[in-house]
C-alpha cells in the first residue's frame, strides 16, 4: 500500500513539473493561469498527502481558487495573449 502512495506522490510531483513548464512556455495568457491553477490545486494534494490539512484547504482556496480567479479576471479584461 506505501509503494501504491509513492508512486502516486511521484505521479503528482511529475504533473506539478510538467504543469510549470506549460505555463512558462504557453503563449496564451488564459492557458498559463489555468496551469498555475492547477499546480495550486495539485500542491494542496501534496499538502493533504502530507498530513497538513490546513495548508492543504488554505492552497486550494487561495492558490487554485481566489488566486486564479482574480487572474482569469485580469487576462479577459487585457488582450489575453503575449507579444
Amino acid at each position: 500500500m506505501a509503494e501504491i502512495l509513492q508512486y502516486f506522490m511521484l505521479f503528482l510531483i511529475v504533473l506539478m513539473l510538467a504543469l510549470a513548464l506549460f505555463a512558462v512556455k504557453t503563449k496564451d495568457l488564459l492557458s498559463a493561469v489555468i496551469a498555475s491553477g492547477f499546480i495550486s490545486l495539485v500542491a494542496s494534494i501534496v499538502y493533504l498527502y502530507l498530513q497538513a490539512p490546513d495548508v492543504a484547504m488554505t492552497e486550494a482556496a487561495i492558490g487554485a481558487g481566489i488566486t486564479t480567479l482574480v487572474f482569469v479576471i485580469t487576462v479577459r479584461k487585457t488582450k489575453g495573449k503575449e507579444k
